[in-house]
């Protein structure tokens, strides 16, 4: 037969389950803003009256109140492994469209100042100086004109340039936030392994885990695994990053290229600092990565810019040096290099400032008989329409940027609605939210006050056995 007091652990079990219920439920509100909080919800239990009882033991208890048995994370880890996969493709497309954005603003296509523009403007310079070949206005203004068209295409080279550099200096920051998030995630998964096996909850501190490694997945496309002892094991492509409480350091090779024309004699490599193997990123890390790489996107649109210069340079030169200028000089380039280097679109320049050496006949007008015709200028000015021209080179490498930029960015709006519908999943299972926090609320205030009720009965009943029985006729 239970104890008379009974009935008051069983009240106080209430009164201490009902108040954890409403702590919990003030953590919840106070951090519905937070970002990577998960919400918690109290598990209760009923306690068993008889805790070990006997094979042919009896009772009339009906328990011994409640208990709080845990506090649970709402947490999915299957959506939160897809979440990482998706937020990892997010970023590695991000960068990428990013990039191709940066790479259509160098070339500024279509607009009356870009290089396209500037070309047709020199070959209907050109046309002008074939018109009038004796005069000195139309060559100084064709001069002008081309010299304009060799400062755009140094001002396109210079911009790609930039941006390698900018990339290039983004993944040395990120390779220092991989190192620095890794030691975090090392140093909360022993603080979870000793708070599980203290008994303790570590709900916090795993929202701060699952956030570092959402910024790794960002980073570098990392991975996770859950061990038994409620550590995590990263993963970067196959290779382990963070094992239980122990990081690996990522490195970029000393001597990597830092400019677009390091590029020839080095590339940029990532790689383990205990092993010295490569590192397979993705993410943000992935997508640097192949912008930089040799070949890679700005590697090859800096190749393709130089080819429509020296294409310009080559066929420009071939015409200007067989032709002959007003005062007889033949064989002179029209472009040059501003450099002792080959030339390319970085230092292509005109190397002719004097109008009267510009070539625009194709007999030596000093000669005799004098010969002075605008044929070879006239030539010139055709080159506009060469299928191997450097307009047609040109007009193939903005066509190509233009479909790849856009097939880029297509991608990324496809990937980041995926990303955003799995993250609306997520949060309906492990978000806050707000109503159904203030119903919870109102059934443990209720649950307490009935509590507080029960008790205050039991305090009669015992006041009335105690102090008032056996007191009648006296």
């Amino acid at each position: 037969m239970g104890s008379t007091f009974g009935g008051i652990n069983t009240a106080l079990s209430s009164l201490y389950a009902q108040r954890r219920g409403l702590d919990v439920s003030g953590q919840n509100i106070a951090n519905a803003n937070t970002e990577g909080y998960t919400r918690q919800r109290v598990v209760m239990q009923s306690q068993n009256a008889n805790l070990v009882p006997g094979v042919y033991a009896t009772t009339d208890a009906v328990g011994s109140g409640v208990t709080v048995s845990s506090v649970e994370r709402l947490r999915n880890g299957a959506l939160d492994q897809r979440s990482f996969t998706e937020h990892a493709n997010s970023a590695y497309h991000n960068e990428k469209a990013s990039a191709y954005t940066l790479i259509e603003d160098a070339f500024g296509e279509p607009s009356d100042t870009a290089l396209q523009a500037r070309l047709q403007d020199m070959w209907d310079g050109w046309n002008a100086v074939a018109t009038n070949p004796d005069k000195a206005a139309p060559k100084a203004a064709m001069i002008q004109q081309a010299t304009t068209v060799a400062a755009t295409l140094n001002d396109a080279s210079k911009q790609l340039n930039n941006q390698y550099e900018a990339t290039r200096a983004g993944l040395d920051t990120y390779v220092g936030e991989v190192n620095k998030t890794a030691d975090s995630i090392a140093k909360l998964n022993k603080e979870i392994v000793i708070a599980k096996g203290a008994g303790l909850q570590a709900n916090e501190l795993q929202d701060q885990r699952g956030q570092a490694i959402l910024k790794l997945s960002e980073m570098a496309g990392a991975t996770a695994t859950e061990l038994p002892n409620g550590a995590m094991s990263i993963y970067v492509g196959s290779a382990p990053l963070v094992a239980e409480f122990s990081t690996r350091r990522v490195e970029i090779q000393a001597g990597s290229a830092l400019r677009l024309e390091d590029l020839a004699t080095t590339e940029v490599n990532l790689r383990w600092s205990d092993t010295g193997t490569p590192v397979s990123p993705g993410g943000s890390m992935g997508a640097s990565m192949e912008l930089l790489a040799k070949g890679g996107t700005l590697d090859s649109m800096s190749q393709r810019l130089d080819t429509v210069a020296t294409t310009l340079a080559s066929t420009v030169n071939t015409l200007h040096s067989s032709g002959y200028s007003l005062d007889g000089t033949t064989g002179q380039d029209f472009f040059v290099a501003s450099n002792v280097n080959p030339l390319s679109a970085a230092n292509i320049s005109v190397g002719i400032t004097d109008p009267a050496k510009v070539a625009i006949s194709t007999g030596d007008p000093t000669g005799t008989p004098g010969v002075l015709n605008g044929e070879l200028a006239d030539d010139l000015s055709e080159l506009s329409t060469s299928r191997v021209g450097a307009d047609a080179e040109y007009q193939s490498l903005i066509g190509d940027l233009g479909v790849a930029a856009q097939s880029s960015m297509r991608r990324r709006d496809i990937q980041n609605a995926v990303t955003d519908q799995v993250d609306a999943a997520r949060d309906s299972e492990s978000g806050v939210n707000l109503d159904e926090e203030m119903t919870n609320l109102l059934t443990y205030q209720r649950g307490y006050e009935a509590a507080s009720r029960v008790l205050t009965t039991i305090d009669s009943m015992l006041d009335q056995l105690i102090n008032r029985t056996g007191l009648v006729g006296r």
